[in-house]
């Protein structure tokens, strides 16, 4: 009766990290769908919808006018988006500059017509609503 109780907990603690990760694999696949649908918003310039979908705490440190400013400096000059591949995705719980809070950190491989090889980097967060939203976007 222990040998089974035993082998019973040790199957149970072996398959946690399996639901940890399939847990965090729907957190991810969330993510990715938020991030697709706000740079698309960006790929088109509507760069204050883009504002209106992004997270609560990217609205409060970074005024619309300021935004819409930032991104067509940034995004104008590469031109139109060609290909954009997601290379990496991962949960986090934490970034750093950031509150603890539910994290998932994407890199696309980009090409645009003025720059044929780019990496964006796009964070997205659980937001207050309960949706996940774009936090950061970085483009080197």
């Amino acid at each position: 009766m222990i040998r089974r109780m035993a082998c019973l907990v040790a199957a149970g603690l072996m398959l946690m990290p399996l639901a940890a990760r399939a847990q965090n694999a729907s957190k991810e696949k969330a993510g990715v769908a938020a991030a697709e649908k706000w740079l698309g918003l960006v790929d088109k310039g509507e760069y204050a919808a883009s504002w209106k979908d992004a997270a609560s705490s990217f609205r409060a440190q970074v005024p619309e006018q300021k935004w819409t400013k930032m991104a067509q400096s940034v995004r104008g000059p590469l031109g139109k988006l060609m290909t954009r591949k997601l290379a990496k995705e991962a949960y986090r719980s934490s970034l750093p500059g950031a509150p603890d809070g539910q994290y998932v950190v994407l890199e696309f491989v980009t090409a645009f017509a003025n720059k044929k090889s780019a990496v964006e980097t796009v964070a997205t967060v659980l937001d207050k609503d309960g949706k996940w939203r774009v936090v950061g976007y970085f483009i080197r």
